[in-house]
């Protein structure tokens, strides 16, 4: 549930063009250059990780 929780904060956050800032941000410090799908898959990393935290302390509810 996390995952679609933290997909949906990262479409929100695109209209306020947050995804254009994350992108200009880490090109800056790490000189690499990522697309609005590498946006996308980082807020999904983060959302399979709490999860997978979630899942692993026992506290992971399916609604």
């Amino acid at each position: 549930m996390m995952i679609v929780s933290f997909l949906l904060i990262g479409w929100i956050l695109s209209w306020f063009k947050f995804n254009n800032l994350f992108i200009q941000a880490f090109k800056e410090l790490f000189n690499k250059e990522i697309t609005i799908a590498s946006y996308y898959f980082i807020f999904f990393c983060v959302g399979t990780i709490s999860d997978l935290i979630l899942f692993i302390n026992g506290t992971y509810n399916v609604i």
